[in-house]
């Protein structure tokens, strides 16, 4: 499928499910990338889910937020 055409479906979707927000291939990308950060999965592992072929590029993921941070912190620190 396109990415084109899977935008056009997700915005009819939103639309009939009256969603407001700004709805987007990436967004869905982007969330399932940080849920499996925030339940443990591994960098490389996200990496290779992600297709991406630098870790630098997956890295932008792990901008962890609020008590997961501070829970990392306190374990290694």
């Amino acid at each position: 499928m396109a990415i084109p055409t899977i935008r056009w479906a997700l915005k009819r979707l939103a639309d009939r499910g009256e969603i407001e927000a700004n709805v987007f291939p990436h967004r869905f990308r982007h969330t399932y990338a940080c849920q499996l950060l925030d339940n443990g999965a591994p960098l490389d592992f996200i990496q290779g889910m992600l297709g991406h072929e630098k870790a630098s590029t997956t890295q932008v993921y792990a901008q962890l937020r609020g008590e997961r941070r501070r829970e990392l912190y306190r374990r290694f620190f």
